[in-house]
């Protein structure tokens, strides 16, 4: 096992490797799916949501990253100045599973947590 260091330059996201281990079960039930795309778009009471899609094929100008074999991680180049630098883990919190987004762009986030707000 390595540890890999994230890296702004090269990686616009760190994937944290229980979300790697989550997005490989996501990938086997979406047959239909080779990758995960990372998007955002305007919604909610803050500003902006985050997508995640099991999609078979990248869109034009999409960042790809391959985190294992069999895990691909495809970025919207639009969305780049809202996630860069955001770490992407899937957390345990009570008894609820979510993919959690840790992005140092936030300023804030709604009462509900499903949008945040970018400066």
């Amino acid at each position: 096992m390595s540890v890999e260091q994230f890296d702004p330059a090269t990686q616009v996201v760190a994937v944290h490797p229980a979300a790697i281990e989550h997005f490989r079960r996501q990938l086997a039930q979406h047959e239909d799916a080779s990758a995960v795309r990372l998007s955002v778009k305007p919604s909610g009471c803050s500003g902006y949501m985050y997508v995640l899609d099991f999609v078979n094929e990248q869109q034009e100008g999409d960042l790809d990253y391959q985190l294992a074999v069999d895990v691909k991680l495809l970025v919207d180049r639009g969305s780049l100045p809202i996630v860069t630098g955001t770490e992407i883990d899937f957390v345990r919190e009570g008894i609820n599973r979510q993919v959690k987004f840790i992005n140092p762009n936030a300023k804030s986030e709604c009462g509900c947590g499903e949008s945040f707000n970018v400066s």
